[in-house]
């Protein structure tokens, strides 16, 4: 039924072709900044709740610092920060701040890999393992004590659809359990000899954890355990965008980080978003803290650290991005104009379509009622969204951290929020709320 669909995606962007065309010119390519408010259908004291919103989170002690983005027809509405990005030495937030944006990295990469399907290189369907033969074929069925287990053969093989909306099997279910008693066994081993535990040579993961010097490291041990679950029949967060951005690597030639600056981030001029800086940027970026019992308390900066190193061989394609929400907005906007932006295509409207309305998830699944997925992205619908004024053509997702977007093709508009903290009280909701009624 998908690949019917797709067929008739295709040849709907075939006969439409002169409208497409004309929709990519009408479609803003830069953002206009400071708008007549009237013209496009708001008030100044409809954006000053805002402001009242965001500088109550602020004053409530919920967080240190905080940054807003509403743009409607590539009309920015609204881009403001508050608070404080250095709490401890009040160093005022303002919104040019870097922001550690974790899993917001996971568009961009699924973005990248379907630059590679439109030039002909990969399709959605094709088995990963046509591409990577080392992929598993099994699925564990029971786990040992010793560590050993079994297996069957999996129903259908892994896809690259899988892959994009998190139902391959990577790592899910009891490979969780196999993973744990290795570990163990490894422990027992070092301690019985004495050993210590090695420690992770500076720069060699985004994250600041692990031993990987490369993706395509931690992707082949990876592949060695079979899957969780049938490809397709579940959902699991995380890894398989990894997997996606090591196929990235495989396909292209390229290294992940040169791939996406090359075909994403320079086109739409997202100049200050990457995976490593140079020294003098760290002081660009929010500090980390977290909101324990009605106080912010600082937290750990190591993901912002980790991204000053002179070792940048590692870049993971489910987390690692960092930057400003202007650069993010960029990126938002383009999809949103269904693939252009700063007058470079970087997907058709057809292959935006395909990622951004057909869920790819069984109807019952990890996710919780209602929830569905895409291709790299959360697909809102009438039982599953973060506030009733959102509509049911929109899509999202957003960083651990608490970085979120929202791209609203009925409503022709884009939002962001932004803060960076590693515990804390979900703030977005009442932000997109206050978004939408901008406009109504």
């Amino acid at each position: 039924m998908k690949k019917i669909f797709y067929f008739i995606l295709l040849i709907a962007g075939a006969l439409c072709t002169t409208d497409t065309i004309a929709q990519s010119a009408a479609a803003p390519q830069k953002f206009r900044q400071n708008p007549d408010l009237k013209k496009v259908g708001t008030t100044p004291a409809k954006v000053r709740s805002i402001d009242s919103l965001l500088q109550s989170f602020v004053d409530q002690k919920k967080v240190p610092c905080v940054v807003g983005f509403v743009a409607k027809g590539g009309n920015v509405v609204y881009k403001k920060a508050f608070g404080w990005k250095d709490l401890e030495n009040k160093v005022p937030a303002t919104v040019d701040d870097y922001y550690i944006m974790f899993s917001q990295t996971k568009a961009v990469t699924s973005v990248a890999f379907m630059t590679l399907v439109e030039k002909g290189l990969v399709k959605v369907d094709d088995p990963v393992a046509k591409y990577f033969p080392e992929i598993s074929d099994k699925v564990v069925t029971a786990v040992h004590p010793d560590g050993t287990y079994d297996t069957r053969p999996v129903s259908r093989p892994m896809t690259f659809a899988h892959l994009l909306s998190h139902s391959s099997g990577l790592g899910a279910g009891l490979v969780g359990k196999i993973r744990q008693i290795e570990r163990q066994k490894a422990d027992s081993t070092r301690k019985a000899s004495g050993e210590a535990t090695a420690s992770t040579p500076d720069g060699q993961r985004t994250g600041g954890t692990g031993s990987a010097r490369y993706l395509k490291d931690e992707m082949l041990a990876l592949a060695k355990y079979p899957l969780g679950f049938d490809p397709g029949s579940e959902w699991n967060y995380h890894v398989s965008t990894n997997m996606l951005a090591y196929m990235i690597e495989r396909i292209s030639g390229k290294p992940l980080r040169e791939y996406v600056k090359e075909t994403i981030l320079v086109p739409l001029g997202m100049n200050d978003t990457d995976w490593y800086f140079e020294p003098e940027k760290l002081s660009r970026f929010v500090k980390v803290y977290s909101a324990v019992n009605g106080n912010l308390e600082p937290a750990p900066n190591r993901f912002s650290e980790a991204t000053i190193s002179k070792n940048q061989t590692y870049a993971e394609g489910a987390i690692g991005l960092n930057g400003p929400i202007d650069d993010y907005a960029k990126f938002c906007q383009m999809l949103l104009n269904k693939g252009t932006f700063n007058g470079k295509r970087i997907l058709k409207p057809e292959t935006i379509d395909q990622m951004t309305k057909i869920n790819q998830l069984p109807e019952k699944n990890s996710g919780g009622k209602g929830f569905q997925f895409g291709l790299g992205f959360e697909l809102y619908n009438a039982e599953k969204k973060p506030t009733p004024e959102v509509s049911n053509s929109a899509f999202a997702w957003g960083g651990l951290y608490g970085t979120e977007y929202i791209i609203d093709p009925e409503n022709d508009l884009i939002a962001l929020f932004y803060i960076n903290m590693a515990r804390k009280e979900t703030l977005v909701p009442k932000f997109l709320s206050k978004a939408y009624q901008l406009f109504r």
